[in-house]
């Protein structure tokens, strides 16, 4: 059975060899920390990572190379940096200071995207028709892409996680209260870029997937009320979706942090069915199995603290997560990028007995 079938079988509840061998990925400290370990120094990305582990790479499994955001990217400039802090000018009016040596996200001084005239001039960056969108020889990598053995699969993007790091937390939430008119226009335009670049990319080539990516949610709960993310999100989730499945794709993949528990039942009625990555301190996992059924597709939701706590932890946590791997339609891996409290020799033991538990069991 390749990876391509493997990937189909689990989330059609079926049986197959062995699952999947995927990793969320590491953060650049915990890859600083497993070269002193004995990780090799030329071993430098998440990508060597995952190839020197013998990982099959969620992180860097094959995406169809197209834009479905902000295009062309605006060049950003420095506009003071001393010692370990950059203060920067994001080229579309916001500016952000940021940390050189951690993987901590930006800190926004000022958004770029507070009112309407500001939505005008960032707006024609989300025309579908702009040059540049997808490679000039599209055609040649459309056609490398009919015959394979491993997923391949096309990102979407996000209604409230992209307007969210335009416009701040404070700010959006404001909008959808003030001016839900404009929320509901600026996601129109998302909607309206990504039909249009689906419908040209999926005639060319078949997928298996589409992801989403839309971090709207802390450990207590969504960052938005449920009423508003079921009126301007859910319909506009089901129209892009509808569109993927008229090319076959019905797996929707979407990647949320936090307690996603109140937002679940909204995004299955949009279409998107795939959760990931399951926070476990966040996420009760057995709780949206036994809510939906085999409706939900999971990814995710090994504990990252049970690593960090490594030996006999570790064992636990596999054998907590035994019942719904068995039940299937789930592909387990470390529920965010790995944290730097993991050592290189407890992420390697955490490998091996993932290994065994999925039936990989010859790496």
């Amino acid at each position: 059975m390749n990876h391509l079938e493997r990937f189909h079988k689990v989330f059609q509840f079926k049986e197959v060899d062995r699952v999947p061998d995927y990793e969320f990925g590491y953060w650049n400290e915990t890859i600083d920390r497993w070269h002193r370990e004995g990780l090799p120094l030329e071993v430098k990305t998440n990508r060597d990572v995952e190839l020197y582990l013998g990982l099959e790479g969620w992180d860097y499994i094959d995406m169809l190379p197209v834009v479905t955001g902000l295009w062309p990217p605006l060049p950003s400039r420095i506009i003071k940096e001393e010692k370990d802090r950059v203060l920067v000018d994001d080229g579309m009016g916001g500016v952000y200071l940021a940390t050189k040596s951690t993987s901590s996200p930006p800190h926004y001084i000022k958004y770029p995207l507070k009112t309407r005239d500001d939505w005008e001039k960032l707006k024609p960056f989300f025309d579908p028709n702009t040059p540049g969108r997808f490679p000039l020889n599209w055609d040649e990598i459309a056609a490398s892409y009919r015959e394979r053995e491993a997923p391949l699969g096309i990102s979407i993007g996000s209604l409230y996680g992209w307007l969210r790091n335009l416009m701040g937390v404070q700010g959006i939430s404001i909008a959808f209260y003030r001016d839900p008119d404009w929320v509901a226009e600026m996601m129109d335009t998302l909607v309206n870029l990504w039909i249009a670049v689906i419908r040209k990319a999926l005639r060319a080539v078949k997928v298996d997937f589409a992801t989403w990516w839309e971090d709207m949610c802390y450990n207590r709960g969504p960052l938005i009320s449920v009423r508003h993310f079921e009126e301007f999100m859910v319909p506009r989730y089901k129209k892009v979706t509808d569109v993927l499945k008229e090319y076959g794709v019905t797996i929707n993949i979407v990647d949320c942090d936090g307690d996603i528990t109140r937002l679940v039942p909204g995004w299955l009625r949009g279409g998107i069915n795939c959760m990931f990555p399951l926070e476990a301190r966040c996420t009760d996992i057995y709780r949206l199995r036994d809510e939906y059924g085999h409706r939900v597709l999971l990814m995710g939701g090994v504990d990252k603290m049970a690593l960090i706590a490594g030996g006999n932890s570790i064992d636990k946590e596999l054998e907590r997560l035994t019942p719904i791997l068995e039940e299937g339609g789930y592909i387990p891996m470390v529920d965010h990028r790995c944290p730097p409290e993991v050592s290189y020799q407890t992420y390697l033991y955490y490998l091996k007995k993932k290994r065994e538990w999925i039936g990989r069991c010859y790496i």
